[in-house]
């Protein structure tokens, strides 16, 4: 009898949709942790520059909230609905980096940010989303070929494109540098042959080192590119010479990441925030969360980002068709890349990039289109069957 019930159970369950509520509760719970230590690192600032404890904590959380509302219901849209359109999307976003050049607006030295209106953005933002899109709808359509290297150089020359407008045009090299990521993994899972990308990491890792050679024994003079310096500060963040290009913010984050032990301060207790991180809600809250949270709450935090990359590799590996698969595929290397390059930028491992930690970090254009691609991803996941082990 029991046996009959658990049949009946598994054929009533196989004819089910599935649905990633496990990504969609990650999502939710990074969201609310990042909503909490924004305003435990944001208050002090916020009260000083805005006259309200709560500026920065009521624009994150109104823009979170539409935007989870957003995923959810992008998330009931067939995503081959969104990847028909991905070719026009793609080309929009390589248009709108193109113009920034020329008619975006400036902040804190870098012209990267459109204004329409009330409404402000940073399109190297929406090119994530875009690559994340046609690229694997391109892969599809070439299908077979995709073996070949006339495919493989069409694909990377597509990526390559968007790439080059994020870094020129915008002058954002961590962008840039996770678009090339995301595009190099995209072929990495399709592309039958491994050396190419075994001789271009090493390629990189050369070209890396010999620059660190570089600025460790020449030092840089005062004309050289901003860049080289970040180097240079890397090595040595603790110089004079080092503190008025970033050296500071450095050495302050770190300061931050040794005083809070095992445990932490207790959540509101950092003194580093008080305005001695600069911009702490930005890139290096982290730094925040292990003051006052310690290692224990760092880990937690991390723990949570695997979890969520864990879903995104479910859904990748049970994705009905290939397009699927490699739509989570390149959400997944988006956030996979994004962290680890933030937690390596101030722990000091890597040297400094403005990059954010995603839905943690402030940012309204971020949170966004974050929240877009886990919308996609659970469209993908919407889309899984299951088997019927019964037969």
């Amino acid at each position: 009898m029991l046996k009959k019930l658990y049949i009946k159970w598994r054929r009533s369950l196989a004819k089910q949709e599935y649905y990633d509520y496990n990504l969609l509760a990650t999502v939710i719970l990074l969201s609310c942790f990042g909503l909490i230590m924004l305003y435990s690192t944001s208050a002090y600032s916020a009260q000083i520059n805005h006259s309200s404890d709560m500026f920065y904590f009521k624009k994150q959380a109104g823009i979170s909230a539409a935007s989870l509302v957003i995923a959810v219901l992008i998330s009931q849209i067939d995503y081959h609905w969104f990847a028909k359109f991905s070719g026009v999307f793609y080309l929009g976003a390589n248009f709108l980096l193109f113009i920034t050049k020329f008619v975006g607006t400036e902040v804190n030295g870098a012209r990267r940010w459109l204004y329409v209106g009330p409404i402000n953005f940073q399109p190297s933002e929406i090119a994530k989303v875009a690559i994340i899109l046609f690229l694997p709808y391109m892969i599809v359509k070439i299908g077979r070929n995709m073996k070949t290297w006339k495919a493989f150089f069409m694909v990377a020359g597509t990526g390559f494109i968007t790439f080059f407008l994020t870094y020129v045009f915008t002058e954002n090299l961590s962008t840039a540098i996770i678009i090339a990521g995301i595009v190099a993994t995209l072929l990495f899972v399709v592309f039958p042959k491994v050396w190419p990308f075994t001789a271009g990491l090493t390629g990189v890792v050369v070209l890396a080192s010999m620059i660190v050679m570089y600025v460790s024994s020449h030092g840089l003079t005062d004309s050289e590119g901003f860049r080289l310096k970040r180097v240079q500060v890397w090595l040595n963040p603790g110089a004079v010479e080092n503190s008025s290009v970033g050296g500071y913010q450095v050495m302050q984050g770190l300061y931050a990441i040794g005083s809070g032990g095992l445990f932490g301060k207790g959540l509101g207790n950092s003194l580093q925030k008080l305005s001695y991180v600069p911009e702490a809600q930005n890139d290096m809250i982290f730094t925040i969360i292990c003051e006052e949270l310690g290692v224990f709450g760092a880990l937690m935090l991390i723990l949570l980002f695997i979890f969520m990359l864990y879903r995104l590799l479910f859904i990748a590996n049970n994705a009905p068709d290939l397009l699927g698969s490699l739509i989570a595929t390149g959400v997944f290397a988006h956030i996979a890349l994004q962290v680890i390059f933030n937690i390596a930028v101030v722990t000091n491992s890597i040297p400094t990039t403005g990059i954010t930690l995603p839905f943690v970090s402030y940012g309204g254009t971020s949170i966004v289109f974050l929240m877009v691609e886990m919308g996609i991803a659970l469209s993908v996941s919407k889309q899984i069957k299951f088997k019927d082990v019964t037969r």
